[in-house]
């Protein structure tokens, strides 16, 4: 792993990780912006996804990164997250990951972790943060009846949801939505904003704030 105090730039294409747990439709957006290298091929402009991980054996996301020449990697998690970071980061290392990107990731990551990838890790929710946090943002919404939705792009901190905001974007509630419909409404937006988000960080025009008692 790049020294996480170095910051953006890095003067070089980054080397992008997903951790996903699903079918991977946000992990397609971001290969699809930031496509793995393959033999013969022009080098990555700003960077490259070289990793995937998942917490479940058969999630979509691994078969879509075999295909595409992506190292794909289950790690379990189970009742241990520890042991689940400390593989996730032997093979973060193995990779030499700059960023990573958590798509559809289900599992919730120990203040340590976020603390060693500080401004290297990010998370995408279908919420107008901070409105919604947490699982079920999309039921949430619609319970509360709001007419107006949306996404986050934002910094992984120790809570849930709650790190510095990257990208917003908006999305109407409309009459007759139920989970599903406003769920993709959503998640199409997700797929044009995600890709914008890690591009803003790795250009250094997004970063969390300085901790107290010293530099970020």
């Amino acid at each position: 792993m790049a020294d996480d105090r170095a910051g953006f730039p890095l003067g070089r294409p980054a080397r992008l990780a997903v951790f996903a747990s699903g079918r991977g439709s946000n992990l397609a957006a971001l290969m699809a912006s930031f496509p793995p290298t393959r033999p013969g091929a022009a080098p990555a402009k700003d960077a490259t996804v070289v990793l995937v991980v998942s917490d479940r054996r058969d999630a979509g996301a691994l078969a879509l990164a075999r295909d595409a020449g992506v190292g794909a990697v289950h790690v379990a998690f189970g009742r241990d997250r520890e042991g689940f970071e400390a593989a996730a980061q032997r093979e973060l290392e193995r990779h030499r990951v700059d960023l990573i990107a958590l798509a559809g990731f289900m599992r919730v990551l120990s203040p340590a972790f976020a603390a060693l990838w500080r401004g290297r890790l990010l998370n995408v929710h279908p919420s107008l943060l901070p409105a919604f946090p947490g699982l079920h943002a999309v039921r949430q919404a619609l319970a509360a009846g709001v007419d107006r939705s949306g996404c986050t792009v934002h910094f992984v901190d120790a809570g849930v949801d709650t790190g510095p905001v990257i990208e917003q974007r908006g999305v109407p509630v409309l009459p007759g939505d139920d989970e599903t419909t406003l769920q993709a409404r959503i998640q199409a937006v997700e797929h044009e904003i995600y890709p914008a988000a890690v591009r803003a960080v790795l250009r250094g025009d997004a970063a969390p704030a300085a901790p107290r008692g010293g530099p970020g």
